[in-house]
């Protein structure tokens, strides 16, 4: 027996078929006795062997102290499982337990599922498989021809199910499912008589108590199971009474509800007049509104056919702007003409102007020259004097010393002291030669030093004058501030309340026209104040401009300006004609989804204003994007929207589909709505001015001392340097009179006088070359003031000609703006042809849709009342009496209640009261039915039990 276990588990293949062999045997004995025994039954065995319910084959992980055991394959009758203490057998037994849902007491190994798990594990695991074959097959299209039962216990005592199919295809994972299979195929795990443990087969034979092998008798029987059953079912028949009786109690209130409601229904009956009066008004107001569409109509026909007669008024109209503009285009076009002729004449002034001023270039420069070469002479002159004079000197000193010689003969020590002292000298002089070099690159250097201080001294000038003028200008922005906190319109000027008052008079007195509107950006209000830069960036001189009504207004408006406004300071004046309504630019407008237009990011309070800018400046077609690197993308990184020029940024940066221009201005100037954070603005932007005004005023200060300093040490250097060359010429006469002592007999005095004589020739000749050069220098003088003259003519002559070509420029604008505005008239007046056509269009629209609508309200009142009824009453009078009489027929209704409510609940109530009956008169039915059900199954119960107990007393005796 011990050889053959250990066969067993160490090749579990040829166990496998030797088990096989022997269940095939023991089953061929048992199939002989049977088939001795009872021929039908041998039959019923053969016909369901090895089909249905089987247990195939079992595997487990982590279960008991069993890291993995299995998979087991049964044979399909009986299966004898053997091996050593510890090889699994139990384990087995348990994991079938527990794997069919079994509970852990029911296995006598444990009392939680935590306890199957292995030490040291987390989770165990149970694959159970049972045949699922034949006639009697648990939905065998769906799971085939074998159940797999996979079971997880976690460590927590919980676990989960998976039933699977043959092909391992999950299906399920309820228990429900699994407790259907087990009744199916009639497994019952808790049932001793078809799974005895090891402890429960002990206790039945070690047992000698018939209280507990009745017990065992009653569970394997299924008798206590029986009993439990009627128990629970009379457990639920008590219920089911007490819940009868609640019905009844339930039921007698909704009679009573059903009894009070079925009264008040019957009382609501003269209600009805009154409706069916309602339902005749309804009838009349439905004729009554066609009826007064009809007379809605009749004005819009009579105006579509006015606006189709004033049609001809508007191709009139562009007639005669198309001849204006074609007039205004022929002036321009001539002054134009005139201009190019004058501008010829004076591009052809031009190469002389250049040619003059090259020759007074040419001979300034010759003039400087001559000047140079005479300077250069009367020095050379000079020089000649000073040799003429040292020669004369030379001469006197050679005669006395040879008279001195000639009576004193000098001795031979006083030759060697001689000697001693021209080298002692010499080495004096070569040292100050070192010395002179060395103060004349001293000099240089400070030369240099004293250049660059003087360039940036100039540069710090330039830069602390911008900065005055900054400063200036920004404390004059500052006062306007100021001022604007009590008057908005000192911050375009504080001349500009005076102005307007004055402007105010004239149009009292008649001198306008039309008042004309200014300045501009007085009238506009940025909605995102984070725009207002980007605002003011797009609109810039506009938006201190003024608009009139026509060109009589502006020639008005420009004499007064001229009383107010500096010369070359004043403001834009844009002819343009008022209207009292803003354009309708949606055709040819940008729209974005994300971010605004100027115009939409505006509150303008006059329609003139917005027009004038949509004329002038295009504000319908510029985006305001408040992020640099979206403008972009938005307008060079992907094609621009529809209608899109330019974008302008929150930091007023201008953004082109090709191009990108960063902006001059870092803050708002005239349209910022916070005054006060503008003036604390500015007044830290003066500070900082002044500090820097005053940081560079010292380091000029700085510089201006550098440059005295290094001007003392220059003087004094060049000081030196003179002492030096004094020392050096002394010296040099020193060495010379030296070694002519010790040489004068060599000396040749008439060599000294033919020089003499020979530097006097040169000095005459100096002279006279002075004398030709100074003559030279008067004539190019002559020549010079001649050519100054010419170029001064030529230059007047091109100031003359530019002159004439100033007022004709102006005429040249003043033709262009008529151009532009006599197109703008053109272009308004098309736009107005549009916008007339488009109303027209509108209005036939309009009259489409009313017919239409008038068609539907026909049909209407025909579904409402076939007939048509002339209605002499109006639909408000119909509406009154209407409202009338719903308000009766509602107060009945708050009296009696909502007669639909009454009716609903007249039904509801009979419907609760019927449904509730039946309900009760069913669940008596049942229990009477359960009454005779359950005696007669006690009954049979009580013969069974009888029946047992007499079996049971019998078998000892037989024994």
């Amino acid at each position: 027996m011990g050889k053959r276990k250990e066969e067993s588990i160490s090749k579990p293949g040829s166990h496998k078929r030797q088990r096989q062999e022997c269940t095939d045997e023991h089953s061929d004995e048992s199939n002989e006795e049977d088939s001795q025994s009872s021929p039908d039954s041998n039959f019923s065995l053969l016909s369901t062997v090895g089909e249905v319910g089987i247990i195939e084959s079992i595997q487990l992980k982590n279960f008991m102290c069993h890291s993995m055991l299995g998979p087991f394959q049964f044979g399909s009758n009986l299966n004898f499982v053997v091996g050593n203490n510890g090889s699994g057998k139990s384990s087995i037994l348990t994991a079938l337990i527990v794997g069919l849902g079994g509970k852990a007491t029911a296995t006598n190994r444990g009392s939680s599922l935590k306890m199957f798990v292995r030490d040291g594990e987390t989770s165990a695991d149970i694959s159970i498989t049972l045949r699922n074959q034949g006639r009697d097959a648990f939905k065998p299209e769906v799971y085939g021809s074998s159940i797999i039962v996979n079971q997880h216990i976690n460590l927590d005592g919980s676990r989960s199910y998976k039933l699977k199919s043959k092909s391992g295809t999950l299906i399920s994972s309820k228990k429900e499912e699994l407790i259907g299979i087990l009744d199916h195929f009639n497994i019952q795990v808790d049932n001793p008589v078809s799974v005895l443990t090891q402890e429960m087969s002990k206790h039945f034979l070690q047992s000698k108590n018939e209280g507990d092998k009745y017990k065992f008798f009653m569970k394997a029987t299924q008798l206590e199971q029986m009993k439990e059953d009627y128990s629970s079912i009379m457990k639920t028949k008590q219920n089911t009474c007490i819940q009868i009786e609640q019905g009844v109690e339930r039921l007698q209130e909704l009679k009573r509800f059903y009894c009070e409601r079925k009264e008040r229904y019957k009382s609501i009956g003269f209600v009805n007049d009154m409706r069916n009066h309602l339902e005749d008004l309804k009838h009349k107001m439905a004729w009554a509104v066609v009826g007064e569409m009809e007379k809605e109509i009749q004005p819009i026909k009579e105006g579509i056919r006015a606006e189709e007669g004033n049609t001809e008024k508007y191709v009139q109209k562009l007639e005669e702007c198309q001849v204006k503009v074609n007039e205004a285009e022929e002036k321009y076009k001539a002054i134009q003409d005139k201009l190019v002729t004058i501008s010829e004449e004076a591009q052809a002034l031009h190469p002389q102007c250049i040619s003059l001023k090259a020759d007074v270039q040419a001979r300034r420069k010759a003039l400087n020259e001559a000047e140079a070469l005479c300077n250069r002479l009367k020095t050379e002159l000079k020089r000649l004097g000073k040799d003429d004079e040292q020669l004369r000197k030379r001469i006197e000193e050679l005669k006395s010393s040879m008279i001195f010689s000639s009576a004193n003969q000098v001795s031979e020590p006083e030759k060697l002291e001689r000697q001693r002292k021209i080298t002692h000298l010499r080495e004096q002089l070569k040292a100050f030669h070192d010395e002179e070099i060395m103060i004349g690159q001293q000099v240089d250097q400070f030369q240099q030093a004293i250049y660059k201080c003087k360039e940036e001294h100039a540069r710090l000038r330039r830069e602390d004058c911008d900065v005055k003028q900054a400063l200036d200008a920004k404390q004059k922005q500052l006062r306007e501030l100021k001022d604007s906190k009590t008057n908005t319109l000192k911050r375009f000027g504080p001349h500009v309340p005076a102005f307007l008052e004055a402007v105010e008079r004239a149009y009292r007195q008649g001198h306008f026209k039309c008042k004309p509107v200014g300045p501009l950006g007085a009238f506009i209000h940025p909605k995102d104040a984070e725009l207002t830069l980007a605002v003011e960036s797009c609109l810039k001189s506009l938006v201190q401009a003024f608009c009139c009504d026509n060109h009589s207004d502006e020639r008005a408006l420009q004499l007064l300006m001229s009383k107010y406004y500096p010369h070359g300071f004043r403001p834009q004046i844009i002819v343009n004609k008022f209207q009292n309504k803003v354009y309708d630019v949606r055709h040819r407008g940008v729209y974005h989804p994300e971010f605004p237009s100027v115009l939409t990011a505006l509150e303008i309070d006059d329609p003139v204003v917005a027009n004038c800018l949509i004329d002038v400046r295009g504000i319908e077609t510029v985006l305001l994007i408040k992020s640099s690197r979206k403008a972009r993308e938005v307008m060079q990184l992907n094609r621009p929207p529809k209608n899109c020029r330019e974008a302008f940024t929150a930091e007023g940066d201008q953004v082109f589909e090709r191009r990108y221009y960063s902006s001059d201005y870092l803050r708002p100037k005239f349209l910022s709505q916070d005054v006060e954070a503008e003036i604390s603005h500015l007044e830290k932007e003066i500070e900082n001015k002044k500090a820097q005004l005053t940081a560079s005023q010292q380091h000029l200060c700085s510089i201006e001392n550098e440059i005295r300093q290094n001007e003392d040490h220059l003087h004094g250097h060049r000081r030196h340097q003179k002492d030096f060359q004094i020392k050096i010429r002394t010296t040099n006469a020193e060495i010379a009179d030296l070694e002519n002592m010790e040489e004068h007999q060599s000396v040749d005095i008439c060599t000294l006088e033919d020089e003499a004589q020979e530097n006097k020739g040169k000095m005459e000749s100096v002279k006279k070359e002075m004398q030709q050069q100074s003559k030279k220098m008067e004539e190019l003088k002559n020549t010079l003031q001649v050519a100054e003259k010419n170029f001064e003519e030529m230059k007047e002559k091109i100031h003359q000609v530019e002159e004439i070509a100033g007022p004709i420029k102006d005429e040249l604008n003043q033709a262009d703006s008529e151009v532009e505005n006599s197109k703008r008239r053109l272009q308004h007046y098309e736009e107005k042809q549009k916008e007339h056509l488009a109303c027209i269009k509108r209005h036939k629209e309009l009259l489409t849709a009313k017919e239409k609508e008038l068609e539907e309200k026909i049909a209407q009142a025909r579904q409402i009342y076939s007939e048509r009824i002339e209605v002499s009453r109006t639909v408000k009078s119909l509406d009154a009496e209407m409202n009338r009489l719903r308000e009766r027929i509602n107060s009945e209704n708050d009296r009696h209640g909502n007669r639909e409510e009454i009716v609903q609940e007249f039904h509801d109530a009979k419907e609760r009261y019927e449904d509730a009956n039946s309900k009760v008169k069913n669940l008596k039915k049942f229990i009477r039915l359960l009454e005779e059900i359950m005696t007669q199954r006690f009954k049979i119960y009580r013969q069974f039990l009888r029946f047992s107990l007499e079996r049971k007393t019998e078998l000892p005796l037989m024994m």
